[in-house]
């Protein structure tokens, strides 16, 4: 097996954790996290999508069955897949500082019951959608590991519902704080 695959999925499986065990300590506290695809059902293209992801970088680390074509990595060379491994490594230590910025505002998808606080600070003073970019950082980190047309598909599948899911939110933070918002948009960044 090779180390980074290895590497990469460990990183991978550490990241879903992370949002597995928070997501376990806000139901603790009543807070129910995981509102993903309440108000629109497309979303679940998301999911898929990094399902895929998660199966591309799994089949090619543990010789799970795939579709050799669509698994014939584009290059060789070691080198890329090292800097990928760092941008993985970037990317759990940014989301484990996007979590603690997000205290108990924590969610997937928009809870319009219950939206939290406005999170300015922290990380989000970086970027109005942190999360997502950690998330976009470790699948890029991934594709230079795994590169092949597979895992190329699903992170471009990805990163256009993610920016169809990010819209979304911010239509949604901005009619529910209004001039807040906006202000904090003046301020801050959509992505990086």
């Amino acid at each position: 097996m090779n180390v980074q695959n290895v590497l990469s999925v460990s990183l991978f499986a550490i990241f879903e954790i992370l949002v597995f065990v928070r997501t376990a300590i806000l139901r603790k506290h009543g807070i129910r996290v995981m509102v993903f695809g309440q108000n629109d059902k497309t979303v679940y293209l998301f999911i898929f999508s990094i399902g895929i992801i998660a199966y591309v970088a799994s089949a090619n680390t543990f010789g799970l069955p795939i579709w050799r074509t669509v698994a014939r990595p584009f290059w060789t060379s070691q080198a890329p897949g090292w800097v990928g491994l760092f941008l993985c490594v970037v990317s759990i230590i940014g989301f484990l500082l996007t979590l603690a910025s997000f205290g108990n505002s924590f969610r997937v998808g928009i809870d319009g019951n219950k939206p939290g606080e406005l999170k300015t600070s922290g990380m989000f003073a970086i970027s109005r959608n942190p999360v997502y970019m950690c998330l976009m950082i470790l699948f890029v980190g991934l594709f230079l590991i795994h590169n092949n047309i597979a895992i190329t598909a699903a992170i471009l599948l990805f990163m256009s519902v993610l920016h169809r899911q990010i819209q979304k939110e911010e239509q949604f933070l901005a009619e529910h704080y209004g001039v807040e918002f906006e202000e904090y948009c003046k301020k801050t960044r959509r992505y990086f």
